[in-house]
């Protein structure tokens, strides 16, 4: 999962690839979602993700993303200081809560290619 502004506000996009343990793809999905934050848009893109493995019948969740602050948050190890976050925090722990078992991990943006590929796209097809 991925999401980005190109600026701080900015046009920003996510992006979703789900895979299977094996790591082969079972789907992916991206979509521009208008002006926001780079840390609104890592949660959205979350949400996002979270909505795709829900569609695919997953029932337990990996959730993997290159923001080291939204996996910190989610674990719980950091606490949700901005008032614009806070709302998004929520919705995220409710809807991780609708899976068996879950666990969140942050990666490099290297380790994130495909979706960082595909909010690219989103933003390049939104002009």
């Amino acid at each position: 999962m991925d999401g980005g502004a190109r600026g701080n506000p900015g046009p920003a996009a996510v992006a979703a690839v789900a895979t299977d343990r094996e790591g082969g793809v079972m789907g992916e999905r991206h979509a521009y979602i208008g002006e926001a934050t780079n840390n609104v848009a890592e949660y959205r893109a979350v949400l996002f993700g979270l909505e795709l493995a829900r569609e695919l019948g997953a029932a337990s969740v990996e959730v993997v993303n290159d923001s080291e602050l939204v996996a910190r948050q989610i674990e719980g190890r950091y606490k949700v200081k901005n008032a614009g976050l806070k709302p998004l925090y929520l919705e995220t722990m409710k809807a991780l809560r609708g899976f068996g078992d879950w666990s969140v991990r942050s990666v490099r943006r290297e380790r994130n290619e495909r979706a960082d590929e595909l909010v690219n796209e989103a933003l390049d097809q939104a002009g």
